[in-house]
């Protein structure tokens, strides 16, 4: 099977099938999705709270940590998947502290932007679960196929534009208001909308073959980590549409 997300690539592989004792279940791993996400309001108010009292230099250390940290937290969890209890909670943490750092700085640019990323957000992920529950969006083998391919393409040109940024150059079409510009956003919004549809077969097969319960906190990690970028791809999009008006 395929999957785009990286964070759930290594644990869907895995073919634990039926065992003795707790297995993932739809209801726990729903929970832990929301308990992750609760962990990463509270980090991301207090960052923005710290913004708004206007101490930058803290505010920047908690970005740098939390961005950093995450992204370490992130690969082990990826590579240890068993200890997801542990580290999944660490990594919501950590990724508040960057999210509210982040979303300060767009509000502060475009008043009312952050709700309505978080709305927009929020809509996709629920329009997306009732199409795939209701078999409306099936992810076929094509269709992991294709988004797997989309997903790595984008990445490597994040990739590039980074390391181009590091020598003083840049792709500066892709992060520009003009029309190519925001019909690139609008592109990865999609398919970083798509990669919530192998998020939900992942956590649904997960639970048909039996995983042990700690793949509940692994479901749910791999999914904040898609809607963390679905929220920042949005952010992004809406900030070039303000800047055409």
């Amino acid at each position: 099977m395929r999957r785009a997300n990286p964070a759930l690539k290594n644990g869907f592989n895995k073919n634990y099938g039926v065992i003795e004792g707790r297995v993932m279940t739809l209801g726990g791993t729903v929970n832990k999705t929301f308990m992750l996400l609760s962990l990463a309001m509270v980090t991301a108010v207090f960052t923005w709270i710290t913004f708004y009292k206007g101490n930058m230099s803290l505010v920047s250390s908690l970005m740098t940590i939390g961005c950093f940290g995450s992204l370490i937290v992130g690969v082990i969890t990826v590579f240890k998947p068993n200890i997801a209890m542990i580290t999944a909670p660490m990594y919501a943490l950590l990724e508040g502290l960057a999210l509210g750092g982040i979303s300060a700085y767009f509000e502060l640019s475009y008043e009312g932007i952050v709700i309505q990323a978080i709305m927009i957000t929020m809509a996709v992920l629920l329009s997306l679960l009732i199409l795939y529950k209701s078999r409306i969006i099936k992810p076929t083998e094509n269709f992991k196929l294709g988004v797997c391919a989309a997903t790595m393409g984008i990445g490597l040109v994040y990739l590039i534009s980074m390391i181009m940024r590091f020598f003083g150059s840049e792709i500066y079409f892709i992060h520009e208001s003009g029309l190519i510009g925001i019909l690139f956003s609008v592109f990865v919004v999609i398919i970083a909308s798509l990669n919530l549809v192998l998020d939900f077969d992942f956590i649904e097969n997960g639970v048909d073959r039996g995983y042990p319960d700690y793949m509940e906190w692994y479901g749910a990690y791999g999914l904040m980590v898609t809607l963390v970028w679905l929220y920042l791809e949005i952010l992004r999009l809406l900030a070039k549409l303000n800047d055409r008006d």
